[in-house]
C-alpha cells in the first residue's frame, strides 16, 4: 500500500459519515484520487506535504496527454479539491495547492439545427384555432428574426411596426436592437392581432400572451413548441433555441456574412456567432467550387 493512500482512505470514511454519501460515489472518489495517486508515484511524491500547485499542473497535464476529456478532468480536480480541503482543515497542511488550478476548458456542445425543409414542415400549421394561431406566430416570428425565447416573450405591442416589417427586442444587458421580420411573419402577426383582444384584459402591453389573460411564460412557449414539433411529425425535439440557431445557420449558408449575422443575433462578439457556423462540408465544396478561380469547373 502506498503511503499515500491512508489519508484518502480516512477521508473517504470521514465524508461517508459526514456527508452520508452512497457507496457507489464513494467509489467514484476513492477511483479518481487514486489516478493521482499513481501520478505522484511516477513523480516520485511519497507524501501530501511534498505537494505543491506546480506538481497538480503537470498532473493534470498527465492527464490531458492520456487522452481524458475535459470534463473528465474537472470532475477528478473536484475530487482532488475537496481532499486537500480536508487535509488543511486537519492540519496536514497549511494551504491547498489545487485551489485555482483549472482542468482544460469544456468543449461546448454545438447546438442543433434543424433543416430548411423541416422548419417549413413546422410551420406549415393548417389549424385555425386561436393557440394554433398564436403559436404559429410566435415560432414565425422567432425564426424570422433569430430571437432568444427571453425576448419573444418581452415584446410588447408597441414594440412591432408592422408597415415597417420591424420589431424592437431588448436582449441581454438591456440592450435594444431593431430587427427585419419576413413577410411571413408579418401576415401571421396580423392574424394573431386580430384575435388578441380573446386573451387578454384591456391595457395588457404583452404581445403574446397565454389563456390566464397574461403575458405568455417561457416554459409555456418551450411547451407548446415541443407539442408542435410532436405533432407536425419532426424528427428530433423542438425547443426555442433550435429555431434561433436554425436562423443563424439558414443565414449564414445563404449569406455568407458573419458580421451581419452577429448583428441580429445580438452577440458582443464575435466568437459567440461563430459557434453557428457548422456549415457541412457539402455546402462549403459548392462555394468553393463556384468561388475559387482555380475550382472552377468548365461545363
Amino acid at each position: 500500500m502506498s503511503a499515500l493512500q491512508p489519508l484518502i482512505d480516512n477521508y473517504l470514511n470521514h465524508i461517508a459519515s459526514q456527508r452520508g454519501l452512497s457507496p457507489v460515489t464513494i467509489t467514484n472518489y476513492r477511483r479518481n484520487l487514486m489516478e493521482f495517486v499513481v501520478l505522484l508515484k511516477e513523480k516520485k511524491i511519497t507524501s501530501w506535504t511534498e505537494l505543491d500547485s506546480h506538481i497538480v499542473r503537470l498532473m493534470v497535464k498527465d492527464l490531458h496527454k492520456n487522452g481524458l476529456k475535459a470534463r473528465s478532468i474537472a470532475t477528478k480536480l473536484s475530487a482532488l479539491r475537496s481532499f486537500l480541503d480536508y487535509l488543511v482543515q486537519f492540519d496536514i497542511l497549511t494551504s491547498n495547492p489545487a485551489k485555482g488550478i483549472s482542468a482544460p476548458k469544456l468543449d461546448k456542445p454545438l447546438p442543433k439545427n434543424i433543416s430548411v425543409d423541416d422548419m417549413f414542415q413546422l410551420l406549415d400549421i393548417d389549424e385555425k384555432d386561436p393557440l394554433s394561431i398564436r403559436d404559429q406566430c410566435m415560432m414565425e416570428l422567432m425564426y424570422s428574426s433569430g430571437l432568444r425565447l427571453s425576448e419573444l416573450v418581452n415584446i410588447d405591442l408597441q414594440d412591432v411596426k408592422l408597415s415597417a416589417k420591424e420589431v424592437m427586442v431588448t436582449g441581454k444587458g438591456s440592450k435594444q436592437r431593431l430587427l427585419p421580420i419576413t413577410e411571413k411573419a408579418v401576415v401571421t402577426l396580423k392574424g394573431w392581432l386580430k384575435i388578441r383582444t380573446e386573451f387578454c384584459n384591456p391595457g395588457e402591453k404583452a404581445l403574446f400572451v397565454s389563456k390566464q389573460k397574461q403575458r405568455i411564460s417561457t416554459r409555456n412557449v418551450q411547451a407548446r413548441m415541443e407539442k408542435w414539433g410532436l405533432k407536425q411529425a419532426l424528427p428530433s425535439h423542438i425547443n426555442p433555441h433550435k429555431l434561433r440557431h436554425s436562423f443563424a445557420t439558414h443565414m449564414l449558408e445563404s449569406s455568407g456574412n458573419l458580421r451581419a449575422v452577429q448583428t441580429l443575433l445580438g452577440h458582443a462578439d464575435l466568437a459567440t456567432t461563430q459557434v453557428y457556423t457548422h456549415l457541412d462540408f457539402q455546402h462549403l465544396s459548392k462555394i468553393y467550387d463556384q468561388a475559387h478561380p482555380r475550382a472552377k469547373r468548365k461545363k
